[in-house]
């Protein structure tokens, strides 16, 4: 059984809205030093597979197929 952590962000130039919201907030709160807010996903998975390499191999795959955006997002795994 492995556990896989998935970092799913917007590529740089992508505009995050929701990034900007979250700012916004933060220095409604008083909190001017925040310059710059960029908003991802975090997500965790166990899955069976044979060994580290073919758990790494099938959650990449799965990120590409269903998970993260290629067009506007990047992502990262640790397993």
């Amino acid at each position: 059984m492995f556990t896989a952590r998935i970092y799913i962000t917007l590529k740089s130039g992508v505009l995050d809205p929701q990034g900007e919201a979250v700012k916004k907030g933060l220095a409604a709160l008083g909190y001017e030093c925040v310059k710059e807010v960029r908003v991802g996903k975090y997500l965790e998975l166990r899955l069976d597979a044979p060994d580290t390499a073919s758990a790494q191999a099938q959650v990449e795959e799965m990120c590409r197929r269903l998970l993260a955006n290629p067009v506007i997002e990047d992502f990262r795994v640790e397993v």
